[in-house]
């Protein structure tokens, strides 16, 4: 090679431009270790992925949070109480509001009471599903609106009050279910479903043979195996209500 050719060639050399792909690898860098950075920010120690296999126990844990709390509104509601009494054990127009509300509470639900009861259960089908070929599994599971109809056809047989599972009702509780689990007022419920309602236990025996949706109910359980047991108890004691009373909506029901 002659002299000046290897100037030209050593010249083109030093002043190539650098390629696309050789620009982009410090940019890169930086923008990861960035990302590194901020991850190690917000982790701060713990991991940021979802870990679903703990759901359950998840779950377990949220309900014995609020069974715990139930248990701390309960102990303060009693102490106001108390205390107010204390406070003026002599005004006689504290005591006519005292047995006012003593009166009421029995009605509204936030006292304990003692009576008769009629406990409905109802369960999911112990029959296989594949024994059913074409069949939806909704048929053989028990859903909201079933347990909605017992405990309104007990309403509606003059129940005087209401637990379902192991939690007191009033008229206003919402009962809700995700899949065949029940939810009521933040816990968790798995079948079977135990509805018991104080009263005349004839009557609400009556109410439950008079309601339509509870018929349909019963319809599943000669057709699927669906679980429905009635009982009754000569005396039982319900806790009282420790949910909240208030309503956010309401509507008057037209004549």
């Amino acid at each position: 090679m002659r002299l000046a050719d290897r100037s030209r060639a050593t010249f083109v050399w030093l002043t190539r431009r650098p390629t696309r792909w050789s620009a982009a690898v410090p940019v890169v860098a930086v923008l990861a270790g960035m990302l590194f950075a901020v991850s190690a920010q917000t982790a701060k120690g713990t991991s940021l992925r979802s870990d679903t296999a703990d759901l359950p126990a998840l779950v377990r844990q949220q309900t014995r949070i609020h069974q715990s709390r139930d248990q701390q509104v309960g102990d303060l509601r009693n102490e106001l109480s108390r205390l107010a009494q204390q406070q003026a054990p002599g005004d006689a127009k504290l005591d006519a509001a005292t047995k006012k509300g003593d009166q009421l509470a029995a009605e509204a639900g936030t006292q304990r009471v003692t009576g008769p009861v009629l406990t409905v259960t109802l369960d999911d089908s112990a029959l296989s599903p594949s024994s059913f070929p074409g069949t939806p599994l909704d048929y053989f599971v028990v859903h909201q609106q079933d347990v909605q109809a017992v405990v309104n056809a007990l309403w509606a047989g003059g129940a005087e009050a209401m637990m379902l599972m192991d939690q007191r009702v009033i008229s206003t509780s919402a009962v809700r279910c995700v899949g065949n689990t029940l939810i009521l007022q933040g816990r968790v419920y798995s079948p079977p479903f135990t509805i018991q309602a104080m009263g005349d236990p004839q009557k609400l025996r009556n109410a439950l043979g008079d309601s339509p949706q509870v018929d349909i109910y019963k319809q599943y359980v000669e057709a699927y195996g669906l679980g429905y047991e009635v009982s009754e108890r000569h005396r039982e004691t319900f806790p009282a209500f420790t949910g909240s009373t208030k309503l956010d909506h309401a509507a008057a029901v037209g004549p």
